[in-house]
C-alpha cells in the first residue's frame, strides 16, 4: 500500500512539473509523464537507449496541440557543457537561432530568436513560472539556471491555449523544467576544463528518498564557472547555488520548494565594427590600453539574482490543483566606456585626456502566484486558473569620468517603474471519446505599467506616466489520435504583448499614452506527430498576423531603443525527425522554412540540422558510450541595421557543427568531451545592437572552435 501511495505522489509531482502548460489538457502518456484528465489508454512505447525517442535531440509530442520540441535531460547531459545556458540548449530546435559570441555560458547574451521573434517577444518559464525583466520582457541568460539543474527544455512555437501564461504570449514559450532529486543518496563532484581557459567545478548532494521522513527527497547543487572567453579580454566568473526539496504530506499531496542564487561578473565587449574585425580578427574584444574607452578595466558588469518558489500539488477526487507562490530578483551594476568601440577621442570637463564613461544600475523584484485547477467530468475536464505578478523596478545611468574613479559628470536617466499582470483564464476540453479532444478557452490579460522619472532620458526632466492595457484572448484547438503512435492537431489563438517601457516613455505626452498600441497577433497552426521505437517524426505549418510589430533599435548610451515596423505577416513550415538505424545508431534532422512580409532582424529564412548519434549501453552502467555529431545551419537574414549608405545589412547563411562523446568508466564515473564549432566557422553573424561614436554598427562573430573535457563521479 505504501509503495502504491509513493508512486501516486511521484506521478503527481512529475506530471505537474515536467509536462508543460501547453499540453497538460491532452489525454495521453508521453515521454514517461502523465497528463491531466482521466480515461485515456493511448501511449507511446517506453523510451530505451536503443530507441529513437531516447536518442532524439528534439522531438514532437503526441499530446501537444501546437508545434513543440522536447529536449530531454538525456540530450542536455550528453551534449551541453556545464556552463551552457537554456539558449545554448534550445538552439538545436527547429526555427531557433542562437549566438553565444564568447562561447557557451560566456556572456549575458539575449541573442536567441524563435521564428524570428526576438528576446522579449516570447515567454521563458521555469517550472511553469514566467520570469522576465518587466521593462522590456527580456531575460538575462547567465543569471539564472545552469544545465546541471535542468530536467528538460520544451520549445513551444506558438501562443498556446488559454492556460498559457506570460507577458509575451504570441512569440512562443521556452519552458525550462528543473530536474528531480535522485532516488539514492549520493555526493557527486564534477570538474570541467577547456578552451579559453574555461573551468567549471561543482558538487551535488542528493538525499535520496528518505522513507523515515515520509519519503522526503532533495538535492543541492553548487558550481563555480570561469572563462577568459573567446573574445579578447572578455572574462566571466559565475557562482550558482540551486536546491530542490520535495515533501509528500499525504497520500495525494506534495509540497515542492526550490531556491536558486546566482552571482556573475563579466568584462563584456559591445561588439566590433567591420573595420575592426578586418584589422584585428573575429575575436576582437576589449583593449588592454588604459587610455582607451574600450579598456577592459573600464567595462564591467556585476549581476546578482535569485529565484524561490513554494508549490503544492494535490489531487482530491476529480480535482487536481497546482499552486506556486514565488519571488525572483535581479540586480545589474555596470560601468563602460562612453564609446564601446574605443575609437572616439577622450576628454571630459575634468580634463582633455580623461576617459568618459557611463555607470548604471538596473534592479527589479517580482512577487507572484500561479494557480491551476482542473475538474474532471468523465473524459472531459474544465480547467481554470490565475496568474498574478507584481514587479518593482529601478534604474539609473550617469555620465562619469573613468580616469577619476567614475567621478560624476551628469545624470542621463533615473527612474522607478512598476508592472502589474493579472491573467485569469478558463478552458474546457471536450472529449467525446479517447481519441478526440476539442478545447476552447478564454484568457483575460490585464497589464499595467507606471513610470516615474526624476530624469527622463528623452526629455532630460521629470516625467510620470501610467497606463493599463487589457485584452481578451480566445483560443481553440483540436487534437486527434489516428492511432496510439500518430496524432494530428490544429489551433487558432490570439496573442498579445503590451508596449515595452522604451516605447512607453517616447510616446508624445501631448497625445497621451492611449495612442500607444500593444502588439496583437492572430495565430493559425496545424501539425502532426508520429512516434514509435524506430522513428519520431513531426511537422507543422503556421501563419501569424501581427498588427504592430516592434523591433529592437540601437543601444544609445546604454539604453535600448525600439522601432515600430507596422503590420507583419509570418508563415512557415517546420519539421524534425529521428530514425533509429540499429546497432546503437540514430539519424537526426530538422528543417524549417520561415517567411515574413517585412524585414525582421535576425529572422532566418530557413534553419536546418543534421546529425548522427550513437549510444551503446544503458545510463549509469559501466562501459556505456555516447557520441554525436550534429550540425545546425542558420539561413540568410537581415541584421536590423544599415550601412553608411543607409542600406540594410544582410547576413548570409552559415553552419556550425558540434561533437560530443562520453564514456562511463564505472557505473558512477563518466568522462566526457564536447567540441563546439568543430570546423572553426567564425562568420560575422549578428549585429550587437551598438554603434561606435561615428554611427558605424558593431557586430559579433561565432565563437571559434572550443573544447571542454568533463569528469563526473558519484560517491
Amino acid at each position: 500500500m505504501k509503495e502504491f501511495r509513493v508512486k501516486t505522489i511521484v506521478k503527481l509531482i512529475l506530471g505537474s512539473l515536467v509536462i508543460t502548460h501547453s499540453f497538460t489538457d491532452a489525454l495521453a502518456f508521453d515521454l514517461g509523464t502523465v497528463s491531466s484528465g482521466a480515461g485515456s489508454t493511448s501511449s507511446t512505447p517506453a523510451a530505451t537507449a536503443s530507441s529513437a525517442p531516447y536518442q532524439a535531440p528534439t522531438q514532437g509530442s503526441l499530446v501537444a496541440t501546437e508545434p513543440q520540441s522536447v529536449i530531454s535531460q538525456q540530450y542536455i547531459e550528453n551534449n551541453s557543457t556545464g556552463a551552457s545556458n537554456y539558449t545554448d540548449i534550445a538552439s538545436i530546435a527547429p526555427s531557433v537561432m542562437n549566438v553565444s559570441p564568447n562561447g557557451p555560458g560566456g556572456n549575458d547574451s539575449g541573442a536567441m530568436t524563435l521564428r524570428g521573434f526576438q528576446d522579449g517577444q516570447y515567454n521563458v518559464t521555469f517550472d511553469g513560472i514566467p520570469f522576465a525583466d518587466g521593462d522590456d520582457f527580456t531575460h538575462h541568460v547567465t543569471s539564472y539556471f545552469m544545465s546541471q539543474d535542468t530536467g528538460n527544455v520544451v520549445v513551444d512555437r506558438g501562443p498556446g491555449n488559454a492556460s498559457t501564461i506570460g507577458d509575451a504570449t504570441f512569440g512562443g514559450t521556452i519552458a525550462i523544467h528543473s530536474k528531480n532529486p535522485g532516488s539514492n543518496t549520493a555526493l557527486t563532484p564534477y570538474l570541467s576544463t577547456g578552451s579559453f581557459n574555461t573551468h567549471l567545478e561543482g558538487v551535488q548532494f542528493d538525499t535520496g528518498v528518505m522513507q523515515n521522513y515520509n519519503d522526503f527527497s532533495a538535492f543541492i547543487d553548487y558550481k563555480h564557472f570561469s572563462t577568459d572567453g573567446y573574445l579578447l579580454n572578455n572574462k566571466m566568473t559565475r557562482d550558482n547555488l540551486f536546491a530542490k526539496f520535495i515533501k509528500p504530506i499525504s497520500d495525494n499531496t506534495a509540497i515542492t520548494f526550490v531556491v536558486m542564487h546566482n552571482s556573475s561578473t563579466q568584462n563584456a565587449s559591445q561588439g566590433s565594427t567591420s573595420a575592426q574585425l578586418a584589422q584585428f580578427g573575429p575575436n576582437m574584444g576589449l583593449s588592454l590600453d588604459p587610455t582607451s574607452q574600450a579598456y577592459v578595466g573600464y567595462n564591467q558588469d556585476i549581476f546578482t539574482s535569485d529565484m524561490e518558489y513554494v508549490g503544492i500539488q494535490t489531487q482530491q477526487g476529480d480535482w487536481k490543483i497546482d499552486d506556486k507562490i514565488y519571488t525572483y530578483g535581479f540586480q545589474h551594476n555596470s560601468v563602460q566606456g562612453a564609446d564601446p568601440s574605443g575609437t572616439s577621442p577622450n576628454g571630459t570637463t575634468f580634463g582633455a585626456t580623461n576617459i568618459p564613461g557611463v555607470t548604471g544600475l538596473t534592479a527589479y523584484r517580482s512577487y507572484g502566484n500561479v494557480l491551476n485547477a482542473t475538474k474532471a467530468f468523465g473524459l472531459s475536464d474544465l480547467k481554470f486558473g490565475l496568474w498574478i505578478d507584481r514587479q518593482q523596478h529601478q534604474a539609473w545611468n550617469n555620465s562619469v569620468d573613468l580616469t577619476l574613479g567614475s567621478a560624476f559628470l551628469s545624470q542621463i536617466q533615473a527612474y522607478d517603474s512598476s508592472t502589474t499582470t493579472l491573467q485569469p483564464y478558463a478552458q474546457y476540453a471536450w472529449r467525446p471519446n479517447n481519441d478526440l479532444t476539442i478545447t476552447s478557452g478564454l484568457k483575460y490579460n490585464s497589464f499595467s505599467r507606471s513610470y516615474n522619472a526624476s530624469v527622463d532620458q528623452n526629455t532630460g526632466s521629470p516625467l510620470s506616466l501610467s497606463e493599463t492595457w487589457n485584452a481578451l484572448l480566445p483560443s481553440v484547438d483540436v487534437h486527434y489520435y489516428l492511432n496510439e503512435k500518430w496524432a494530428v492537431y490544429g489551433q487558432a489563438a490570439e496573442g498579445f504583448v503590451a508596449p515595452v517601457l522604451g516605447n512607453f516613455t517616447t510616446t508624445n505626452p501631448a497625445l497621451g499614452t492611449g495612442s500607444l498600441k500593444p502588439q496583437n497577433t492572430m495565430n493559425y497552426q496545424a501539425g502532426s506527430t508520429w512516434k514509435d521505437q524506430k522513428l519520431t517524426l513531426s511537422g507543422d505549418v503556421y501563419y501569424i498576423d501581427n498588427n504592430n510589430l516592434t523591433q529592437n533599435g540601437a543601444v544609445v548610451n546604454g539604453i535600448q531603443t525600439y522601432v515600430n515596423s507596422g503590420v507583419a505577416r509570418m508563415k512557415g513550415f517546420e519539421s524534425e525527425a529521428t530514425y533509429y538505424v540499429g546497432a546503437g545508431f540514430s539519424l537526426y534532422g530538422n528543417f524549417t522554412m520561415n517567411k515574413a512580409s517585412i524585414q525582421i532582424m535576425n529572422a532566418p529564412t530557413n534553419t536546418a540540422a543534421a546529425g548522427l548519434i550513437f549510444n551503446k549501453g544503458e545510463p549509469n552502467e559501466k562501459d556505456t558510450i555516447y557520441a554525436s555529431l550534429i550540425a545546425k545551419e542558420i539561413g540568410p537574414r537581415w541584421s536590423g541595421t544599415t550601412d553608411a549608405n543607409g542600406n540594410s545589412i544582410y547576413f548570409s547563411s552559415y553552419a556550425v557543427a558540434n561533437l560530443a562523446a562520453g564514456y562511463n568508466l564505472t557505473k558512477q564515473t563518466k568522462l566526457q568531451l564536447i567540441v563546439d564549432n568543430l570546423f572553426n566557422r567564425t562568420d560575422t553573424v549578428l549585429w550587437s545592437g551598438s554603434a561606435d561614436a561615428n554611427g558605424n554598427p558593431m557586430f559579433y562573430t561565432n565563437a571559434g572552435r572550443g573544447f571542454m573535457v568533463s569528469l563526473t563521479s558519484a560517491l
